[in-house]
């Protein structure tokens, strides 16, 4: 006689036997094409822990760590209204996906011989595999920081300049550099004090980051003068990454990024710039012919160049373009440290986010020479 009165028992026996399990379905509130397995992170305790584990510093492996090994949005796991900082931290942890996924994808790209080959420093992969591991850090304590309430947003597919570990690297002190900037920008969103001292404390992290590539990468003074650059309006930084994202690769449940957004014009000196340092005359680019800015003729309009706690205004011509080039020049006033975030604005200064009508742009002043390379690479 046998042991299995139905097929179906039989088959449940096999799956078990095999280990295979029955499949399950996904929790409530998670639509039924993800696995579910993500929710796991919706408590804050799953997993290592930012600040009490050495995951985020010392794992050496080229797998993704942990969270970033874990790719679907977190859905919420109660009812109401978003946190009042919800919005912000949705939009660093869409962010910080990126800057994770820029490590992640070098590390797995470029082996310890390749850096050396062109005269980087013997533990430069093992350095960057440190930076990834502390950006997935930020990860999960961005995922933390969303209330229960939001979704946490998962990684799109991105795009990032891996041609040679050279053009990687000065992408790389790009990427920290504008981290810094659009994080002075978002603690000035952030209601909670809590939330401010957060970014405040990640925002040294990536100094730390960035200080490492100027010394021991490009053998330059790492200090920036007595202040970094402050840009007020983080969103514009963040839009400007959109071009690192595959289109239509984000998962449809992840909140608009950034938002609130104004879907600038993309600006950029152009490709055959030989110098941005102060005092340099650059053409303006914009880079993306379909979304091309359209200019007032009876309109002033201004270059604001914003450098340490300061910006300094330029007036510009914009008659005949697009068949006549825009220039402008760099002010000279600036010292050549850290970076400049330029803009076009329809007001001197630039004193409301609806007064800019195009960029911003990061301008790398440290090492100067990179810039332009950046910019003949595409890759700025």
């Amino acid at each position: 006689m046998s042991l299995f009165h139905t097929p179906y028992a039989f088959f449940v026996w096999l799956v078990t036997l095999l280990g295979l399990g029955v499949p399950t379905a996904a929790p409530p509130g998670v639509p039924s094409h993800y696995s579910g397995e993500a929710q796991k992170l919706a408590d804050p305790n799953y997993g290592p822990i930012p600040g009490l584990s050495d995951h985020y510093s010392s794992y050496w492996g080229v797998e993704r760590p942990f969270p970033g090994n874990i790719t679907d949005p977190v859905f919420p796991t109660e009812v109401g209204p978003p946190a009042e900082d919800d919005h912000t931290w949705q939009n660093l942890l869409s962010a910080e996906w990126i800057i994770f996924e820029f490590y992640q994808q070098g590390i797995e790209r470029f082996t310890d011989e390749d850096f050396v080959k062109v005269g980087m420093p013997n533990n430069t992969r093992r350095r960057l595999m440190e930076i990834r591991n502390n950006e997935a850090g930020h990860l999960r304590i961005f995922q933390n920081q969303i209330s229960p309430t939001s979704i946490k947003p998962g990684p799109c597919k991105y795009n990032f300049p891996l041609q040679d570990p050279r053009s990687y690297l000065a992408f790389m002190s790009v990427i920290e550099i504008s981290s810094m900037a659009f994080l002075t920008g978002l603690v000035q969103e952030a209601k909670s004090v809590s939330a401010q001292g957060a970014m405040a404390a990640i925002s040294q992290t990536e100094t730390r980051h960035e200080i490492w590539a100027l010394t021991e990468i490009w053998k330059v003074n790492p200090f920036a003068g007595p202040s970094d650059t402050v840009f007020p309006y983080a969103n514009q930084i963040l839009y400007s990454t959109h071009n690192l994202i595959v289109p239509g690769s984000c998962p449809l449940e992840n909140p608009e990024y950034p938002h609130p957004r104004q879907l600038l014009p993309a600006l950029s000196a152009a490709p055959d710039t030989k110098s941005l340092a102060p005092g340099a005359t650059i053409t303006l680019a914009f880079t993306d012919k379909d979304n091309q800015p359209v200019f007032d003729p009876h309109t002033q309009y201004y270059a604001v160049f914003f450098h340490s706690l300061l910006n300094v205004s330029v007036p510009i011509d914009t008659k005949g373009f697009p068949g006549r080039p825009i220039e402008a020049t760099i002010p000279d006033v600036f010292e050549t440290r850290g970076v400049i975030v330029a803009l076009i604005a329809n007001e001197p200064g630039a004193p409301t986010k609806e007064s800019v009508v195009a960029g911003p742009a990061v301008i790398l002043e440290q090492p100067v020479e990179l810039g332009p390379e950046l910019v003949r690479g595409g890759t700025n």
